[in-house]
């Protein structure tokens, strides 16, 4: 899998259309001791060329002949944290159509990321099958994002998801005002994505369900006799897929992205159903607005 970086520069322009209508990006009260523009002063450190000429401290000049730049505590009051399912379900799709499921599923994470640190917001990036695997370092900058990127190059999605498991453990670990942004297919059990939801936002979290289908996934291209194989597991099954199993296949298909669906909005998050055929930046605009 190959995710070309290029594309998080054409995110730039969604950075001043797209605006999240709960306002949770908005700036607030908390503040993080990382440094920037803001609007709380932190310290002075001398003036090196280049630097933005607006923040000399002329007061100060004035005293000491020196020039002196003024810093400021950048105010974060949210937390992103995205969870890009890497099980062995979402290694499916074809990559020169542009439907792969992970590699669709972490180019929205990404995008996430990109707009999140665009809004001064932090954001933390991991993988998971049975346990999270944390990718970022916690700089939130674009650089890390380049980073991350390498990362999910070298990752082949294998193995199986433990949804409920995964969600319960990831909760234990936030400590401030949250977003949680699970990109999956969802291949799970109902009741244990309920449950893991359950878990996130009984911390007060807020969460946002993405989940991922193929277009061969929702209308398998194949007629006939053929061989069905897990991805996550060994088991296979021969069956003569056509008519009335194909249609009942989309039915129970439906079914449970429905029964998904119920049950995170039900605990007040938010799912959104993306199909992995359309367009990028028209998937990414619904999600972040979800």
């Amino acid at each position: 899998m190959t995710i070309d970086p290029a594309f998080l520069d054409e995110l730039g322009r969604f950075g001043t259309v797209l605006d999240r209508e709960t306002g949770a990006l908005q700036q607030g009260d908390k503040q993080s001791p990382r440094i920037g523009e803001g609007l709380t002063f932190s310290d002075y450190r001398r003036y090196s060329p280049g630097d933005d000429t607006r923040l000399i401290d002329w007061k100060l000049f004035a005293r000491t002949e020196e020039y002196y730049i003024k810093q400021f505590e950048e105010e974060r009051n949210l937390t992103v944290h995205l969870l890009v399912d890497a099980s062995g379900s979402m290694d499916f799709g074809d990559d020169a159509a542009g439907d792969h499921k992970f590699e669709y599923a972490a180019k929205l994470a990404l995008g996430f990321g990109y707009l999140t640190a665009e809004n001064n917001d932090d954001y933390r990036f991991s993988t998971f099958r049975e346990t999270a695997d944390r990718l970022d370092a916690g700089r939130s900058n674009r650089g890390e994002l380049l980073d991350i990127i390498d990362q999910l190059n070298d990752t082949n999605p294998s193995g199986e998801a433990d949804l409920r498991s995964v969600l319960e453990t990831y909760a234990d670990r936030i400590r401030s005002r949250s977003l949680v942004v699970v990109f999956s297919d969802c291949l799970a059990d109902p009741q244990a994505i309920e449950d893991g939801v359950a878990a996130l936002t009984r911390k007060d979290v807020d969460v946002l369900v993405v989940r991922l289908v193929a277009p061969a996934e929702r209308d398998p291209p194949i007629a006939g006799d053929a061989l069905f194989e897990d991805p996550e597991g060994e088991e296979t099954r021969r069956s003569y897929f056509s008519g009335s199993l194909a249609e009942d296949y989309r039915s129970r298909l439906d079914t449970h992205v429905d029964a998904v669906s119920e049950r995170v909005t039900a605990l007040r998050g938010d799912h959104v159903l993306v199909d992995t055929g359309s367009d990028y930046f028209d998937a990414f605009a619904s999600v972040w607005l979800a």
